[in-house]
């Protein structure tokens, strides 16, 4: 079978072919502690059987396959304007009051997010020590 797509064919598989490259590249490798924080059985498939470290880190994802009988490649915590910040909800140690602003939290050297309701919006950091991929 022979198909003849003609220019307009061509230059609509060519920018097909660019957004699927543009796709591929927007994808960024999380930061160490969006990955190590995250408790195993909290983790969320983000990939499938076999895949490997690096097609996983081009998802955006992260990998770790030393737990058995959890995802190796899964999504990863939220990203927070400092990696200290980065953690689990349940990991977070109250740093101020309910309704503080953002701006009062900051200036007591905590973490602040109001994502999630009914857990503590200003917390305070934790080391990126033990940050690891």
């Amino acid at each position: 079978m022979n198909v003849d797509m003609g220019p307009r064919g061509i230059w609509l598989l060519a920018a097909l072919l660019l957004l699927g490259v543009c796709a591929l590249a927007g994808a960024q490798k999380p930061d160490a502690c969006q990955c190590s924080r995250r408790e195993p059985q909290n983790r969320v498939n983000c990939g499938f059987p076999g895949i490997s470290g690096d097609e996983c880190f081009s998802r955006g994802c992260c990998f770790d396959s030393s737990v058995v009988g959890v995802p190796w490649c899964f999504n990863p915590l939220p990203k927070q304007e400092l990696e200290e910040c980065v953690m689990e909800v349940s990991a977070r140690k109250d740093c101020g009051y309910p309704g503080i602003s953002p701006e009062e939290c900051e200036s007591r050297k905590c973490c602040f997010s109001d994502t999630i309701p009914q857990v503590p919006w200003c917390f305070y950091p934790i080391s990126t020590e033990d940050c690891h991929y």
